[in-house]
């Protein structure tokens, strides 16, 4: 009978990523108040609504990838584990850093649509 460390390998993924995913979320969803200030024109009622609703995709998006990609391959070493953690992990942050990008992406477009309007209304 051969001993797998897939189990130590889950128990050590989920509280990472999970980890993660919470922390860039706040800070990205922290710093992101002052854009849906500014592209709804200091409205903080639903400057703090949009803000709020794009957190809870962020985390339904990288919680459901992180949980999509969670299968490891039979794990029979201890190197096989820190290496099949190392390409999760890994492959997840890169995920995580794009993501973080693409909303970022998403803010200055919106700010910059809100600066449009706000030209042709002056």
């Amino acid at each position: 009978m051969t001993a797998t460390y897939n189990l130590t390998a889950y128990a050590i993924y989920l509280p990472i990523v999970l980890t993660l995913t919470v922390i860039v979320s706040e800070l990205l969803f922290r710093n992101a108040k002052v854009f849906m200030m500014d592209i709804f024109h200091q409205k903080s009622d639903i400057a703090l609504a949009t803000n709020s609703l794009f957190k809870i995709g962020f985390y339904l998006l990288n919680i459901g990838f992180a949980l999509l990609i969670i299968e490891f391959s039979q794990l029979i070493t201890g190197e096989s584990l820190v290496v099949g953690l190392s390409k999760k992990i890994g492959g997840f942050s890169i995920y995580l850093g794009l993501m973080l990008l693409f909303n970022l992406l998403l803010f200055m477009k919106g700010r910059k649509k809100s600066n449009e309007k706000n030209l042709l209304i002056i």
